[in-house]
Parts: structure tokens; sequence; C-alpha cells
């Protein structure tokens, strides 16, 4: 049997390409609308991606979900997604630039809003399969 190693690099990356770009939409998106003040973007793709990896792993852990595509949609797609390091990097500026209040606010949002949208995403994934 063939090494899967270089197809799954493979996978991964175009699920990262997917991802990034998705992740460069949102910030546009956010831009567009004037919403420079707070780290929207980077939130907005943490919240969907936490929703969208606890949904998909529950889907594939209770389904027959090809491990390709499981590959494919959360090392490669949420990956590319989400976005531990921006949103480090932004809360640290928030407080170097004196705004604690603001960096303090998007440390709970970002971990509350997250933390929920997996339990949600789990939710959701049991009551698509049945269980």
């Amino acid at each position: 049997m063939p090494d899967p190693l270089p197809l799954n690099v493979l996978i991964v990356a175009a699920g990262s390409a997917l991802g990034g770009s998705l992740r460069y939409l949102v910030s546009l998106w956010t831009q567009s609308r004037g919403w420079t003040a707070f780290p929207w973007a980077t939130l907005i793709v943490n919240i969907v991606g936490c929703f969208l990896i606890a949904l998909i792993l529950t889907i594939a852990a209770a389904a027959t979900m090809r491990p390709g595509l499981v590959l494919f949609l959360t090392t490669g797609v949420m990956g590319g997604l989400t976005t531990y390091s921006a949103f480090d990097y932004e809360t640290t500026r928030l407080f170097q630039a004196g705004a604690s209040a603001t960096a303090l606010a998007n440390v709970g949002l970002t971990l509350v809003a997250c933390f929920v949208a997996g339990l949600l995403g789990i939710a959701l994934a049991r009551a698509l399969i049945g269980e």
C-alpha cells in the first residue's frame, strides 16, 4: 500500500487554502463595515471555526466519514480559517495601546463564545445524526 502522507499533505494544503481565503474574505467584510476598533474578523472566524470543527468531528465519530474528508475539513479548512495567533497578536496590541478593557473583552468573548459555539456544534451534529 502506498504511503498516504503525500496525499494527506495535499489534502491539508487544499483545505488550508480554502480556509485562509475564507478568513481573508471575512476580514475584508468586517473592514468594509468600519469594524476596526475591535478584532471582529478574528472573533467571527474563531467562533465559526469552533462550531464547525465540533460539528464535523461529532458527525465523523458517529457516522462513516472518509478520513481524507475529515482531514480536509478539520486540519485543512478549519486550520486555515481559525487564527489563534492573530487573536493573540491583536489582543497584545490592544494591551500595548492602553485599551486593556477592550483586550480583556476580546479574551472573554473569544473564550466564552468559542466554547458555546463548540457545544452548539456538538448539539447540532447529534440532532442531525439522530443521537
